[in-house]
């Protein structure tokens, strides 16, 4: 086989490759292009969010880590969301979810510098309601230096696919914010 029959395969191999990267891969490669690190607060997505990150080979190099702050109280105590806005309105709010994203940042500070991009999820996913909220309902933060930004949802399905349909549209709001 002579050089020049691989050099087309090794090629298109790539561009194949590029075209099928999944979301989390496009999180990370954006991330590591721009040197900037990401941590995340989950309560409704419970973890699936920060382990899709950090399934990617190279995600060490941005991903700072994740807080899974499922009970109400650690949403105060590890991320600042004030104690009294939970008690009076719940945890499934926008105001909450952007919170926590602004909050995860400095939960996962290194050396005094905050994570440069926090992403959040709060919400319903059933079978019951929560705080007066239906199943169904999310609210996604995501936080950076030059702002934050929450977006409500109200998704339909099964609890788990609530919760992957959280992931999925969490790193599209990561992507849109990078």
């Amino acid at each position: 086989m002579s050089g020049f029959e691989q050099e087309p395969f090794e090629e298109a191999t790539t561009i194949t490759r590029r075209g099928r990267r999944s979301e989390p891969e496009r999180v990370i490669d954006r991330l590591r292009e721009l040197g900037w690190t990401i941590a995340v607060a989950e309560s409704l997505t419970g973890g699936l969010l920060v382990s899709s990150l950090i399934s990617v080979p190279g995600a060490s190099a941005c991903v700072r880590g994740g807080v899974v702050a499922y009970d109400t109280a650690l949403k105060h105590s590890l991320l600042g969301v004030d104690a009294g806005f939970l008690a009076a309105h719940g945890a499934v709010q926008p105001k909450v979810a952007r919170l926590m994203a602004d909050g995860v940042r400095e939960a996962a500070a290194v050396d005094g510098v905050r994570a440069d991009v926090g992403v959040s999820t709060t919400g319903v996913a059933g079978p019951d309601p929560q705080d007066g909220q239906p199943v169904g309902t999310v609210y996604i933060g995501v936080s950076t230096a030059l702002g934050s930004r929450v977006e409500s949802l109200q998704l339909t399905g099964s609890r788990e696919r609530i919760r992957e349909q959280t992931v999925r549209r969490a790193l599209r709001l990561v992507l849109e914010a990078l």
